[in-house]
């Protein structure tokens, strides 16, 4: 309060021409977000984890003051609209002076749309879930920050963990999602395969329709290609379709199943030991780092007694999102004297930020794309939870997996030797 009377004792002195500018600077009654994410259809079993950590860390945040003393209010868009919608929604939202930032989006293809609006209207909107590593590609975004990995860093990592625990995997099979993400993925874990083991042939590719609720035709064809490995990064609702279709017909026995995005089925399905799953960044909320950081324990217990589950990764992506934004406000006001930012001093603010997780560090480059760590390993049971958990981790520095801003990821990719792989920490490295 005390700055507040501050500033509009100086607006006066300094007359009504600068008094709007002066006002834009005030703090605001209310801070604004624009949260989108997948609240209905079958992305929602992803989308969903992601709204209730926005909800949860909104409530500590505004517990503890707000930030920097402005209480926290999120308006939720859901992506399962389709992209015009969700433009729309975007735009009408940012034309409110109080929506100051933008954390968009789940779907990388609503995050590639949206990205140039954010650059034409000057708007800092955080990708809190935008994989696709087209997203920032081109190092000249002024206005759309990644606080997390990219498909890039996230599937070589499988590919450098399969082959540690597998050398001699010799046949490969890939079943993804028919979209972006799924083919993107698809390409950068066949690169990384073809470069660190040339010999590795791959067996068939297969992309069924995004919200499929049958697998089964294509469950016969992978235990009838009887590949060493099945790959996947299917996920949400289809993800679980299909380990609950795949488990009976023995596929889970027949090969090594890499599960991408396994970590967010854990507490729904019965996975076996074995199956290499990850979380696409540092968002384990039982890794080690997370465990020995006091306010991810706090995070995970009071989701658990909210929602009845513990965060899976895009929980903790989500809360990790919000904690960047965050610090964003503080790093600002630091830089400006304690006035409050205006969406380019934000901006700025976010540039090359360095910010503490609840499960690591988000370090973001000069092409605005975030460094984070990667996380990976295999399903184990413990008699600490009904559920399997990850264990034989390891933990790959995020910098280590990534081209320099420029590269083109895919040939930079097949220059990989396979004494690059030998360079890195071993699964069961990381406890």
């Amino acid at each position: 309060m005390k700055l507040r009377s501050g500033l509009s004792a100086v607006s006066l002195v300094i007359g009504l021409a600068s008094a709007a500018s002066a006002a834009a600077q005030q703090k605001p009654a209310s801070l604004g977000l624009g949260i989108f994410t997948f609240t209905s259809g079958p992305a929602a079993a992803y989308g969903m984890p992601g709204k209730n950590a926005a909800d949860l860390m909104i409530d500590e945040i505004n517990a503890k003051g707000g930030i920097e003393g402005v209480p926290v209010s999120a308006t939720y868009v859901d992506e399962a609209q389709g992209a015009q919608g969700v433009i729309a929604e975007y735009r009408r939202l940012a034309g409110d002076a109080k929506n100051q930032v933008m954390v968009a989006a789940l779907s990388s293809a609503n995050c590639l749309a949206l990205a140039p609006i954010a650059e034409q209207i000057e708007v800092p909107t955080v990708g809190w879930n935008c994989d696709t590593h087209q997203l920032l590609i081109d190092g000249k975004s002024k206005y759309v920050f990644r606080p997390n990995g990219n498909t890039v860093p996230e599937f070589i990592a499988y590919a450098i963990y399969l082959l540690e625990r597998k050398p001699n995997v010799k046949t490969v099979a890939i079943i993804n999602p028919d979209y972006a993400f799924g083919h993107d993925a698809a390409k950068i874990f066949t690169a990384a395969l073809k470069a660190l083991k040339p010999d590795v042939e791959i067996v068939a590719e297969l992309y069924p329709k995004l919200g499929s609720p049958n697998y089964q035709t294509e469950i016969s064809r992978l235990t009838t290609a009887r590949p060493d490995v099945v790959f996947s990064n299917l996920w949400g609702a289809d993800l679980e379709n299909f380990v609950r279709q795949a488990a009976p017909r023995g596929l889970f026995t027949s090969s090594q199943v890499v599960l991408a995005l396994g970590e967010t089925v854990l507490q729904r399905v019965p996975l076996p030991d074995g199956v290499i799953v990850g979380v696409l960044g540092d968002g384990w909320w039982m890794s080690p780092d997370a465990k020995a950081n006091p306010e991810t324990a706090k995070f995970a217990e009071a989701y658990k007694a909210r929602f009845g589950e513990y965060p899976v990764f895009p929980s903790i992506k989500m809360a990790n999102a919000l904690i960047y934004v965050k610090a964003a406000y503080k790093a600002a006001m630091q830089k400006n004297g304690g006035k409050w930012p205006t969406r380019a001093e934000l901006a700025d603010a976010m540039k090359g930020s360095k910010v503490a997780t609840l499960t690591g560090t988000a370090q973001t480059r000069a092409d605005n794309d975030g460094l984070v760590d990667q996380v990976v390993g295999v399903t184990v049971k413990t008699a600490a939870q009904q559920f399997p958990v990850i264990g034989d981790m390891v933990r790959y520095k995020g910098d280590s997996l990534m081209p320099q801003a420029g590269q083109d990821p895919l040939a930079w990719i097949s220059t990989l030797k396979p004494e690059f792989a030998k360079s890195l920490p071993k699964p069961g490295s990381y406890k």
